[in-house]
């Protein structure tokens, strides 16, 4: 993971698309969002949402 991160930086350094930074980290919150209430009790109301 660690390597990914650092190739991915190496990228967006090189090519100048700092802009893709807020999106990579707003879907990873919001898939992590999805994985982590996948089985509580919170999981219909998130749902409700989308």
């Amino acid at each position: 993971m660690g390597e990914f991160l650092v190739e991915f930086w190496g990228f967006l350094k090189e090519r100048k698309k700092f802009w893709l930074l807020p999106i990579v980290l707003f879907l990873g919150c919001l898939g992590g969002l999805i994985v982590m209430t996948e089985g509580s009790a919170v999981a219909p109301f998130i749902y409700t949402l989308f």
